[in-house]
């Protein structure tokens, strides 16, 4: 008995079809883990750098700091941060503004800002 075209299987244009729908499939998931990879590095720099923020702002509170910008590099998370506080009047004469920018080191944009009101006891 002879058999019919339907069950002779899948032509090769229906086979290249199916190929091509799974490697844009694969693509798109291979692009979708790499933007994974790059946020979940972003939310890591964040938030060593805010730590790092808030050490430094932590350090100008305990005393009553002096007036003007202080810079720094310190290390954590495996990487050097750039740290510039700033601390400068406000209109009352017992409370100082301190202002944290962290960036990564050498240059770069910051990435976290702290800033705190510290008053004389």
């Amino acid at each position: 008995m002879p058999r019919r075209s339907s069950e002779h299987g899948f032509s090769l244009i229906e086979v290249l079809v199916a190929l091509t729908v799974f490697s844009v499939a694969a693509l798109a998931l291979v692009n979708l883990g790499g933007e994974n990879i790059r946020s979940a590095r972003a939310i890591e720099a964040r938030v060593i750098a805010g730590i790092v923020a808030d050490n430094r702002t932590a350090e100008a509170l305990i005393g009553w700091p002096p007036l003007g910008e202080t810079t720094g590099q310190d290390r954590a998370g495996g990487r050097s941060w750039r740290w510039v506080r700033r601390v400068s009047r406000t209109a009352d004469q017992e409370i100082v503004r301190v202002d944290v920018l962290v960036s990564p080191a050498p240059i770069g944009r910051t990435l976290a800002e702290v800033t705190a009101f510290r008053g004389r006891q």
